[in-house]
């Protein structure tokens, strides 16, 4: 009698072993699976509040300058001139030129973000420093590297100090939070100075770049290249 409650003792074991090894996988995956699904729906909640601020037809058109990629040097970035109604409100202003950088131009190999990044949040505190929160796809859809991860923060560092002169520095969130990197490389610990061509300065005291991310990096001087250009449809 012993030995056979032994038997079915050690079966039991077996079974429940085997059904751990079987379920808790999949347990793991759907667990995985409804982390994503809820984080989604809360993206996608935030998506539903910060719809692109709109053009008024009625403020005054004014041609602003927007920097993407330059059409003969993918490693530089060119001023474009776009004619725009925008706001004489610093704040609106500012999310009009980013969204319309957002937006792209039509040639899509000359962006400098990528086309699902939204623009969430946007604040200007007192000190003239803003603070740009952007969807997850800024970081998840910017290809890794220091040259690309630079292009893109300076392409919106230049497009705000071209339009919005009340801007003197840009802090970028992801999601609602800081993160260390841009996509690997680009540090967003700190702030970035906004006027062309003087690259990233953090604000908190020097020191050396950690493994992996980047301090300054210093573009070639721009020159306008006077032309118009056509905006990609979002």
């Amino acid at each position: 009698m012993n030995e056979r409650w032994k038997f079915w003792l050690s079966a039991l074991l077996a079974f429940a072993v085997i059904g751990a090894a079987i379920f808790v996988p999949i347990l793991r995956r759907r667990m995985k699976r409804a982390a994503r699904l809820q984080q989604q729906s809360e993206e996608q909640a935030r998506r539903e509040l910060s719809q692109p601020i709109p053009m008024n037809p009625a403020d005054p058109r004014v041609k602003a300058r927007l920097f993407w990629l330059s059409g003969t040097d993918n490693s530089m970035l060119a001023p474009a001139v776009v004619e725009l109604p925008l706001s004489s409100d610093p704040l609106l202003r500012s999310k009009q030129v980013l969204n319309t950088l957002l937006a792209g131009p039509v040639d899509a190999e000359l962006r400098t973000l990528p086309p699902d990044a939204v623009l969430l949040a946007f604040y200007i505190l007192p000190d003239g420093t803003a603070i740009a929160d952007f969807s997850e796809a800024v970081a998840t859809s910017t290809p890794s590297g220091i040259a690309s991860e630079q292009l893109a923060v300076d392409s919106m560092a230049r497009t705000l100090e071209a339009n919005v002169p009340q801007v003197k520095r840009l802090k970028i969130l992801i999601h609602g939070q800081e993160v260390e990197t841009l996509a690997g490389h680009v540090d967003l610990t700190g702030t970035f100075v906004v006027n062309a061509g003087m690259g990233r300065t953090p604000t908190t005291p020097a020191a050396a770049p950690a493994a992996g991310k980047v301090g300054v990096l210093t573009l070639p001087p721009l020159t306008l290249n006077g032309s118009t250009v056509k905006l990609a449809q979002r």
